[in-house]
């Protein structure tokens, strides 16, 4: 599996610092928090790290090997997958060739429609696998969009907001699926607002603020830190 390194990842739009000097690591087996604020700068260091925004200065390093120059398709077969804030779904398709379609890309085709079935069951779908995407309700739609991201069989998995739309049970069931792949040996980075997920599933969090990292540690720390308190979680 892959782990992560961000080092010093700066991102200026014009005159803007987006990203000022960013460090953050995630590690196989572990799931990484990271929150802040709207406008923090989350996406974005997403953006950086999948290839699809080229850094100011700093590298993204997976498993050691500096990825900074490649672009995203090299970066996807190296195993980085994602979902985005913006749900991104091929609504005209049925939620099993969602699917399909990202498991035709992985590493083993000809395992693809097996795969899928895999995912399905695993992330309980297969009732509704034939219904077309643009017919789900949103907290499934997201469902959805993280197993085609799994679809892939990625070892690096960045997920954006993917309990938006979730109703309780549903998170608890989302919360689990994350303990589950982190225990398969996955590195899951997690960008969320829900803060009793984060807190229930992370073991490090990395808090951004204006496009700085302003604490990190285990759930437990960062619930009590004064900075974090005072920018971003309040009386949570």
């Amino acid at each position: 599996m892959a782990s992560l390194e961000v080092r010093g990842v700066t991102v200026t739009f014009g005159g803007h610092q987006a990203l000022a000097r960013v460090d953050l690591t995630a590690d196989p087996g572990q799931v990484t928090g990271l929150i802040g604020p709207n406008g923090a700068g989350k996406s974005t260091l997403f953006d950086v790290v999948t290839g699809l925004r080229r850094p100011s200065a700093g590298q993204v390093l997976l498993d050691g090997r500096d990825v900074t120059r490649l672009g995203p398709s090299r970066r996807a077969r190296h195993g980085l997958a994602r979902t985005f804030q913006r749900l991104e779904l091929f609504g005209r398709l049925s939620v099993r060739d969602n699917l399909l379609v990202a498991a035709e890309l992985g590493p083993d085709r000809r395992r693809a429609a097996r795969a899928v079935t895999d995912i399905l069951g695993r992330l309980d779908l297969t009732a509704i696998a034939d219904q077309s995407a643009d017919s789900l309700p949103t907290g499934i739609g997201r469902l959805v969009e993280v197993g085609r991201a799994l679809a892939v069989r990625p070892t690096l998995l960045l997920l954006d907001e993917p309990a938006a739309g979730q109703d309780h049970d549903e998170t608890a069931r989302f919360a689990a699926l994350l303990r589950s792949l982190a225990a398969d040996g996955a590195t899951v980075v997690l960008v969320e607002h829900d803060m009793d997920l984060v807190m229930d599933v992370c073991d490090t969090v990395h808090v951004l603020d204006l496009g700085r990292v302003i604490a990190v540690g285990p759930p437990q720390e960062i619930r009590r830190d004064g900075a974090v308190l005072a920018a971003y979680l309040g009386d949570v």
